[in-house]
């Protein structure tokens, strides 16, 4: 921190500058008048009416009422805009003998800043009677005295001024003296004794006078005084001062006991009549218990210490007497030189401890300042720390404002210290500093911000109801009210999406909750917009993005397309007898709805009717001869084929296929035992027949049958009345890639069409029966070619 006795130009002020009154200060004082010692809460003045202002414009601009004193002698009524005294006041305690007694005040307004000098001139009334020092008073006058000699008497003392002063003496009736009295330069009143006749001591030594002071009030008050004189034996010569007046100065802070100036008076009588001695002539108390005289020497000594702010200067009138009663007046000038012995003061009129953040040029303190020192060292400076966002407008007499010189912002300093420094011009300098502690309330000027602008969440499917998903947080710079933050669910940008039965959030704490179970084959993944609102006003908020993502489970077993599985007649698949190892019977296409390696299918053969003859690839479910056929394996088998995910636990399915060895395309169909127990026997028969005949029949009659019925079987569209075990419809599930793991594919897609006899019909080859299917994996739809929904049939 800069050190604080240092000078700053931009911002000192020096007070000895004479000030260009502002257009907020009235330039000539508003002026009153009430008598001494009128009661408290006395009507002075009714302000609002002559400063011109609105009722109840006091209150609402803070006014304030200041004197130069710094006591409270005058206040303010508010509510009627008078100007009250606060106590009784006593002009000659305010003033003492001044005249006229002006009781100079300030009043200030706030919202804006506005002053008002005035002046309140106190009235004197007779309430004072004059009073002489002493009860009595020796006078010694030589008998050879002549009549128009005067004689000093001691002066009375009325703390009333003006008319109410003293304003003359009179003297008991007598026959050889009467009173003059005499008007000093200092304005006060003398009384001298004049002579009037010749004296005679032996006729009469002493005379007992009353002397009475009367002022001019109504009615007169009055003091007295015993006067005795003594007629004293002829001592003609009187103590001459050789210099007077005798001038001196003294500094202020002179010790006690410090020698001020020795007087020296000469008398030419011999004798006792020419020896002096030195006494304080008609003195004030202030002056006795200031100064002592030595009777003596006549060296005048300091009894109490001076104080050039109060007294500047002292006239002290000194007597020379000598041993025959004769004496002589001089006078000694006292003049106090002022020394650098008052710091400032700061007085502060108005302070206003908290001020609100963002406001423009706002009053913090109006106060000013004082130093009792006079000249050089009664000039003064006063600053504020330059890196402080305040400045100092000096105003009236003095007076500063304390302002600040931009708004200020809570959140980068909510408190400031501000030292006030004034220094006087004096040697050494003096300083005073004052404190102040300004507290920046909050406004509501910063909305909430999240700690993230978007938020991903991710929900494995199935979820309880209820379950914590997650948390956004938000926080406010602002404090207090203004920094609470609620949280809440803004609508959706999808009109479709129902938000408020997916998830719900606390207002209080920014907890996400799923108020249901997701399902990831359903919903994938969604996303919605979260809002952060204070409780300011107005209300500030913010908005962040939140994205759910749903984790698939594996919740769904594969689900076979080819063969059907659905309880209807086994699709058989033939096979010649002539087939080489590797021949592919079938394939075995299956499809899972969960997603990633829970939809990751494998295939095994888990059962068959003679083991080792058919395999199955494990990666695409093709089902293939695993080595020469011979006449001695069975016509008919039985293969049961294990399709299995990938997912924790492993969910599977199991596909029956039906498989019969044929040694050529012209032996009809047997069906299965298992499809029609009651008809198998009668079909075996029929087979054994048609085997017989054809062994007898001529081969190239079976060549041109087998053929011609190829050849109209690939041309005919009609519609077979058997079954043909081909789905109709979009197969379930998305799973549509044929290679690896990967279960559909177009290449591999057969049907088997028989007629609806009883077995004799012939046969169809396999052949493709999907070229044009059409899968979308993004809307998990699988497409189908109308004009493959019917199966061909032979003639």
């Amino acid at each position: 921190m800069k050190q604080l006795g240092r000078i700053h130009p931009n911002r000192q002020v020096l007070a000895f500058i004479v000030m260009v009154f502002l257009s907020q200060v009235r330039l000539e004082p508003i002026r009153y008048s009430v008598l001494e010692e009128t009661e408290s809460r006395s009507f002075v003045a009714h302000l609002t009416k002559d400063l011109g202002l609105g009722i109840g414009e006091l209150a609402a601009r803070s006014a304030g009422v200041v004197s130069d004193d710094d006591k409270q002698r005058l206040q303010l009524d508010h509510q009627t805009g008078d100007l009250l005294l606060r106590e009784k006041l006593d002009r000659e305690e305010l003033c003492g003998p001044i005249e006229p007694c002006v009781l100079h005040f300030q009043v200030f307004l706030e919202m804006p800043v506005q002053f008002f000098q005035g002046e309140l001139l106190i009235q004197d009334i007779n309430d004072h009677s004059p009073v002489f020092p002493e009860r009595e008073v020796l006078l010694k006058i030589p008998e050879n005295s002549q009549p128009g000699t005067l004689f000093p008497l001691l002066i009375a003392e009325d703390l009333d001024v003006g008319s109410n002063g003293l304003q003359k003496y009179t003297i008991s009736p007598n026959s050889h003296f009467h009173i003059l009295t005499r008007n000093h330069s200092e304005g006060k009143k003398y009384p001298d004794l004049v002579q009037d006749k010749p004296l005679d001591r032996e006729e009469q030594p002493e005379f007992s006078l009353t002397l009475v002071a009367l002022d001019g009030g109504s009615p007169p008050r009055s003091g007295t005084v015993m006067v005795r004189i003594l007629i004293m034996d002829i001592n003609d010569n009187a103590p001459e001062f050789v210099h007077t007046p005798y001038g001196v100065q003294v500094l202020e802070n002179s010790p006690l006991d410090s020698p001020i100036v020795r007087v020296l008076a000469r008398d030419v009588d011999a004798g006792n009549f020419g020896s002096v001695s030195y006494g304080l002539f008609q003195a004030s108390d202030e002056i006795r218990q200031t100064f002592s005289i030595n009777e003596v020497t006549g060296e005048i000594l300091l009894k109490k210490k001076l104080d050039f702010e109060k007294i500047k200067s002292y006239h002290v009138e000194i007597e020379a007497t000598d041993g025959g009663g004769l004496s002589g007046k001089g006078t000694v000038v006292i003049e106090v030189v002022d020394v650098n012995d008052n710091p400032p003061e700061l007085i502060i009129s108005s302070l206003t401890s908290s001020i609100p953040e963002n406001a423009p040029e706002t009053v913090v303190s109006i106060f000013r300042i004082r130093d009792r020192d006079s000249g050089e060292n009664g000039k003064t400076i006063c600053s504020i720390p330059d890196y402080l966002p305040f400045v100092l407008k000096p105003t009236l007499k003095n007076f500063y404002t304390l302002v600040t010189e931009r708004p200020l912002d809570r959140e980068t300093r909510a408190e400031y210290n501000i030292t006030i420094t004034v220094t006087d011009l004096g040697t050494p300098r003096l300083k005073t500093q004052q404190s102040i502690t300004v507290q920046v309330s909050d406004v509501n000027d910063n909305a909430p911000t999240f700690t993230q602008t978007s938020y991903t969440l991710f929900v494995r499917e199935n979820n309880s109801p209820a379950l914590h998903i997650g948390s956004v947080s938000a926080t406010d710079r602002d404090s207090g009210i203004n920094a609470q933050v609620t949280y809440l669910l803004l609508p959706p940008q999808d009109p479709h999406l129902p938000l408020a039965s997916l998830v719900s959030i606390n207002a209080d704490n920014g907890h996400l909750f799923a108020l249901r179970s997701l399902d990831y084959e359903a919903l994938q993944a969604f996303e919605f917009r979260v809002g952060a609102t204070d409780r300011g006003s107005p209300a500030l908020s913010s908005e962040a993005l939140v994205r759910v993502l749903v984790l698939d489970a594996n919740d769904n077993s594969p689900f076979l397309l080819h063969p059907l599985q659905n309880g209807s007649a086994p699709c058989t698949e033939l096979v010649p007898r002539a087939a080489e190892p590797g021949y592919l019977v079938t394939k075995v296409v299956a499809v899972d709805g969960d997603s990633g390696q829970n939809a990751w299918l494998s295939y095994q053969l888990l059962k068959a009717t003679e083991p080792g003859l058919f395999g199955v690839w494990a990666h695409n479910g093709e089902v293939r001869t695993a080595r020469l056929l011979s006449d001695r394996d069975a016509a008919k088998h039985r293969l049961v084929v294990l399709v299995k995910d990938n997912g924790e636990p492993p969910r599977s399915a199991t596909a029956t296929l039906h498989v019969l060895l044929v040694d050529g395309f012209s032996q009809p169909y047997l069906p299965l035992p298992e499809a029609a127990p009651a008809q198998a026997q009668d079909d075996s028969l029929t087979i054994y027949l048609v085997v017989a005949l054809a062994s007898v029949s001529s081969l190239f009659l079976l060549s041109v049958l087998l053929f011609v019925a190829v050849r109209l079987c690939r041309r005919s569209r009609v519609a077979s009345v058997g079954r043909c075990l081909v789905p109709e419809g979009p197969f379930p599930g998305h799973q549509v890639g044929v290679s690896g793991t990967e279960t559909l594919s177009q290449s591999y897609q057969y049907e088997v069409c028989l007629t609806g006899d009883s077995g004799t019909g012939e046969f169809k080859f396999l052949k493709p029966i999907f070229p044009n299917l059409l899968v979308q994996d993004t809307g998990r739809e699988v497409k189908e070619n109308p004009n493959f929904r019917n199966s061909f049939v032979f003639s």
